[in-house]
């Protein structure tokens, strides 16, 4: 179903004005933001959820001015909570807002190994990366599979393609989301509801370091809205992954035809650049 289509029955149902309604994950910053910008700026009204609620009302402020025809409502929550992702849906369901895209962006990074790192921080991760994607995943895609429309974007990374020795279990956490979104694509096919897996590299947000960003070529740099626009090109194209940026792409496309000792141990060299 094209935007055009969803804008039509949302329309027909008597929905708020505009193409539909987005809910954007981890909005306050970073590729979240540049997501609910572009979204705003392309007709779509919002639903913004992140932990920090003055950085999602000096948002929602903004867009306010920018985008004044949208509508645009925030919802604190911290989805590292064994709840968080729960409670969100809850809310939503409660508001009885239909969502039509679900951007599954908040995720959290960690540079240190498996052995260094705490249980605390481990449970954060993979609850922010993997159980809260998957519960919101699952919550939406009911709903718009009952109504045969609407279109889910997961963030993933190119981390998920090599097995990072400096990053274990923030490179494991996003090669299931490119597996599980993957999967999902292949499914839905035929059907008016579609999941699209977005594998930025390194972004110039608060993820990554002053000191990483001068140790990497700046090609392999993007800006967190040249992230968003491929994202939200390729969730409307119904792709099933978008690997942003040539130079991403060349290099997995050599990686894919090396043998998997050398990844390793590139994984390694990768890592080094983490540090």
């Amino acid at each position: 179903m094209s935007s055009e289509d969803a804008s039509e029955q949302s329309a027909a149902q008597g929905s708020t004005p505009g193409r539909g309604t987005a809910l954007v994950t981890g909005a306050s910053s970073g590729i979240g933001e540049a997501f609910a910008r572009l979204l705003a700026a392309e007709g779509f009204n919002l639903v913004l959820t992140a932990r920090r609620t003055d950085k999602l009302e000096a948002l929602q402020a903004s867009l306010a001015n920018d985008a004044p025809s949208m509508e645009v409502k925030v919802i604190s929550m911290d989805l590292a909570e064994a709840e968080g992702a729960q409670r969100l849906c809850e809310e939503i369901d409660r508001l009885d807002i239909e969502i039509d895209l679900l951007i599954n962006n908040a995720g959290v990074m960690t540079r240190r190994v498996l052995m260094d790192t705490d249980r605390d921080e481990i449970q954060q991760l993979l609850t922010l990366n993997i159980t809260a994607l998957t519960h919101l995943t699952h919550h939406f895609l009911q709903q718009m599979r009952s109504r045969d429309y609407g279109r889910i974007l997961n963030v993933a990374s190119i981390a998920a393609f090599h097995p990072l020795s400096g990053a274990d279990i923030y490179a494991a956490s996003k090669a299931y989301v490119l597996s599980l979104s993957e999967a999902l694509s292949a499914q839905l096919q035929g059907t008016g509801v579609s999941v699209t897996a977005l594998c930025p590299g390194l972004t110039a947000t608060d993820m990554i370091g002053d000191s990483l960003a001068k140790t990497v070529p700046p090609f392999f740099i993007q800006s967190a809205e040249v992230v968003a626009r491929e994202g939200f090109d390729a969730l409307m194209n119904r792709e099933a992954m978008r690997i942003s940026g040539q130079a991403n792409n060349l290099a997995l496309t050599w990686a894919k035809h090396q043998p998997r000792w050398l990844i390793r141990g590139l994984g390694g060299m990768m890592s080094k650049f983490m540090q």
